[in-house]
């Protein structure tokens, strides 16, 4: 269409073919324009848009549907059951709902614990005054357990506590009077076998191995205190086993008693010691049944450093040589001095240059001299003294330069040197004491064995540990 002309009438037909064209419709055709078959990259990003939303759009609105149709449930019935009464309380178990029970700590006082639970002093006097309560009470240990029955509302009524490892007591007070009932409590004993290697130290390994501090002391004090020098002959590796009773009572272990039978191996070899009853006095013996006490012990004092040794030397106060008859120890002042064997004392008091000395005679000739105390023990002339008991203590008495102990030793009057002498045998087993030690010893060592076996059928064992075994049925506690 074309337009001519000028001025205001051709302004007005530009303005009416431009409002034209606005208002005509439009062809599908010209939104195509150009399509030639083929989306091109930016339909194709378009459509998979649109896509991704429809699919979005379709997963989120049912969540938001009202229809919330659940399957119908069956129908729930209920029915009453009557529960069985409860059984009624017997006046000893509403008695017992009372008890406390109280364990001494250190430092604690019985008279801090009855007014902790305030018990009058005066009801503490009135149980005090029972002769039980004063000698079993008198000095609490801590980890005693006491017992207090204190019903609500009312004073002490029962007051329980342990005279012993077998009997229980139970004060029941009744105003001014109190009645005493005393409960016998079964013990008794098992027969174990302990034991352990050792790696750094006896001590720690035998502590491991369940052994007390007495039970070390007994093992190397008393039974192989002859055979093994423990500061220098111990080694890594070297093993103990300890056949011993312990003590239990409802199911708890209150202690353990003394040793039956014990084996130590060291330096390739095993020793062995076995507890028996000779007479009325127990001893360790040897397989064999000689005893493992021997009837002198070299060493007066433990671990003392020789200073002059028997034979001739020069006085060291008097300047000229002369014989010296025995042997000296060095050690400090009050160091005690042991008596080398089972004697009678001969003479106690001063003795010139021996200044304060001892005496001792053994039997069969020997004799023995402690010289140059600081003071005496307390053993007198006549009386018998068990080998290794105190009888003085170091001193400088006399002619001495410095404290020191004197000892000689004597066969039949004439000094001998008592660091090489032979000393007398101890007396063996015989006949029927001998027989018995062999029914008794038998059992024991055969415990040893199996443990042994077991436990160290590896090798090595554990560092420093050791292991109980039950060796036996629970038996009555009253075997020698």
């Amino acid at each position: 269409m074309t337009v001519t002309g000028s001025g205001p009438g051709r302004r007005e037909r530009l303005k009416a073919l431009r409002e034209a064209s606005l208002h005509r419709p439009v062809l599908a055709r010209h939104l195509s324009d150009g399509f030639n078959g083929r989306w091109s990259r930016r339909q194709w990003a378009t459509a998979s848009l649109f896509a991704s939303m429809g699919l979005l759009v379709a997963a989120i609105v049912p969540g938001f549907s009202n229809d919330t149709t659940a399957p119908a449930h069956a129908p729930r019935q209920s029915m009453a059951l009557a529960l069985p009464p409860l059984p009624a309380r017997s006046p000893e178990q509403a008695r017992g709902d009372s008890w406390q029970i109280v364990t001494v700590q250190s430092g604690q006082t019985l008279g801090e614990l009855f007014e902790d639970l305030g018990v009058p002093a005066a009801t503490l006097q009135q149980i005090l005054a029972q002769p039980s309560a004063k000698t079993a009470l008198g000095r609490l240990r801590p980890g005693t357990e006491l017992a207090f029955d204190l019903p609500v509302g009312g004073g002490l009524r029962t007051f329980r506590f342990d005279r012993d490892d077998t009997h229980r007591v139970e004060l029941h007070i009744e105003g001014d009077s109190i009645k005493e009932t005393v409960i016998e409590r079964p013990v008794e004993t098992r027969t174990v076998v302990a034991t352990g290697e050792i790696t750094s130290s006896l001590y720690v390994a035998a502590r491991k191995a369940g052994l007390s501090p007495a039970a070390i002391a007994v093992l190397t004090d008393e039974i192989f205190q002859y055979d093994i020098d423990f500061n220098t002959d111990i080694q890594r590796g070297d093993r103990f086993s300890v056949v011993m009773d312990e003590n239990w009572r409802e199911g708890e272990r209150i202690g353990r008693g003394k040793i039956l039978a014990a084996t130590f191996s060291t330096g390739g070899k095993t020793y062995s010691g076995f507890r028996f009853e000779r007479g009325d006095k127990a001893e360790y013996f040897s397989p064999d049944g000689r005893p493992l006490k021997k009837s002198f012990i070299r060493m007066p004092i433990p671990y003392a450093r020789l200073t002059s040794g028997f034979g001739s030397r020069r006085h060291p106060v008097l300047g000229r040589v002369r014989q010296h008859k025995g042997v000296d120890y060095g050690a400090g002042t009050g160091t005690p001095i042991m008596a080398a064997g089972d004697a009678r004392v001969q003479f106690v008091g001063w003795k010139g240059g021996y200044g304060r000395t001892v005496v001792l005679d053994h039997g069969r000739g020997y004799t023995t001299l402690y010289a140059h105390m600081s003071r005496f023990g307390k053993y007198k002339a006549g009386q018998r003294v068990p080998q290794g008991s105190v009888i003085g203590y170091v001193g400088s008495s006399g002619l001495a330069t410095g404290p020191h102990l004197h000892y000689e030793f004597r066969i039949n009057g004439v000094h001998r040197n008592p660091l090489s002498v032979t000393m007398p045998p101890p007396e063996p087993l015989r006949g029927a004491a001998l027989a018995e030690f062999r029914a008794q010893t038998g059992p024991a060592l055969a415990r040893i064995q199996q443990v042994e076996r077991i436990i160290y059928a590896d090798v090595g064992g554990e560092a420093d540990g050791g292991q109980v075994a039950k060796a036996e049925a629970p038996k009555d506690g009253k075997k020698g």
